[in-house]
């Protein structure tokens, strides 16, 4: 059995600006950012790159090759797909590995902190460990050895795809190419389009699972019916957190559209893909419309954080006016005191019996103040608000 490359690939927006900065970088270690010298000529050595060049292939692309027999082509949108070129039936786990491994711990490092300045990228997207397609291309193999990689892998095929150039059997994380007759960047443009298409349906759902999560937090916020006036601060703290999240995350929502079209565009103006879009174009549609009803629940997520924003922030200033109130009356009863004083008082006099006076009504003035706080902060304050229910999503 003839095992030619094994592929996997990522994607993540980007555009050509960020091309050429990847391409001065992998160049000579060289950006135009303030950034520290030492570390780039070292996130570069790691690399250990060999030939690079600059094409454009419907789109701009940078390619380049490794001393580790792995090629890597990083395009304009920020599709980056790596090929290991040495790969065998006997060592093909450990094959995979090595690719996966100068993707995860080499190539994604550098890129990271050759980024890394700007707008972040929240938490909740940063932490989530991604899950790659494996694309193993296999020489004129027979259906029985193609079932046998599949065996040797997972138990179940999704999907099986035939025809006169190459046949093709997926399972959940690998795919298995059996190459005919077509020429190797033929089916490169195949795994090309497949990366981008799973990769930009496994961010729309992981947008979706947030979604889910963040309005549940709030959910956790708003069903206080009556919350305790320290507490107001700490919820009002949450839900500033939360709507930081979901500005980033709709930023990178709103970037999508553009992507996807251009895709589509380029790959049905490609004569190689004519029968993989017989087959698949239609997902492009598919992506858009779900695009779309993402958009529409992050609308929702922006509404609802901020009305829950206002929510509390008017039981913030509910609390701050009953403060100003309670002070009030401890200085209105401060000055009372005062006031009796001089009147039942001849003239001024010191002695011991004024001084304790005084103290007295310092101490007095001080517990009252505290009391008042304390009460106030114990004190339950109403969440008004309307309660729906809630449809599947």
């Amino acid at each position: 059995m003839k095992i030619r490359n094994v592929y996997i690939g990522g994607w993540f927006q980007r555009t050509m600006l960020q091309l050429s900065e990847i391409y001065d970088f992998l160049r000579d270690a060289k950006t135009q950012l303030k950034l520290d010298e030492n570390k780039l000529i070292e996130y570069r050595k790691n690399l250990n790159i060999g030939k690079i060049e600059y094409g454009v292939s419907g789109e701009e692309y940078v390619e380049f090759t490794t001393s580790e027999y792995i090629t890597v082509k990083i395009f304009e949108d920020g599709l980056i797909v790596l090929n290991n070129t040495k790969v065998s039936e006997d060592t093909l786990f450990a094959d995979i590995d090595k690719v996966t491994d100068y993707y995860e711990n080499k190539l994604s490092p550098a890129f990271s902190y050759l980024f890394h300045l700007g707008a972040p990228v929240p938490k909740e997207l940063a932490n989530i460990e991604t899950v790659y397609p494996y694309f193993v291309v296999c020489d004129k193999i027979s259906k029985d050895e193609m079932a046998t990689l599949l065996s040797r892998t997972e138990k179940q095929k999704y999907f099986e795809f035939n025809n006169n150039n190459y046949d093709v059997v997926r399972g959940d994380k690998y795919y298995f190419i059996n190459n005919k007759k077509k020429s190797n960047e033929n089916i490169e443009r195949y795994i090309e389009e497949q990366i981008f298409i799973r990769e930009f349906k496994g961010q729309l759902h992981r947008y979706l699972n947030m979604h889910r999560i963040i309005w549940e937090k709030i959910d956790a916020v708003k069903e206080n019916a009556k919350v305790k006036g320290s507490d107001i601060v700490k919820f009002t703290t949450k839900l500033e957190g939360y709507a930081k999240t979901i500005n980033l995350i709709d930023g990178r929502i709103n970037q999508m559209s553009t992507y996807i079209s251009t895709r589509e565009k380029i790959a049905k103006s490609d004569s190689d893909l004519e029968e993989f879009l017989a087959i698949s174009g239609y997902r492009y549609e598919t992506l858009r419309d779900t695009l779309n009803y993402i958009k529409y629940l992050w609308d929702m997520t922006k509404n609802y954080v901020s009305s829950a924003q206002k929510l509390f922030d008017g039981l913030k200033q509910d609390v701050t006016s009953k403060s100003v109130d309670s002070l009030t009356i401890v200085t209105s009863m401060s000055a009372g005191a005062s006031i009796i004083a001089l009147l039942t008082e001849t003239a001024p006099e010191f002695s011991i019996f004024g001084v304790i006076y005084f103290f007295a009504l310092a101490i007095l003035g001080w517990l009252s103040t505290k009391i008042l706080s304390f009460l106030s902060n114990r004190r339950h304050y109403e969440v008004s608000d309307i309660s729906f229910d809630k449809d599947i999503k």
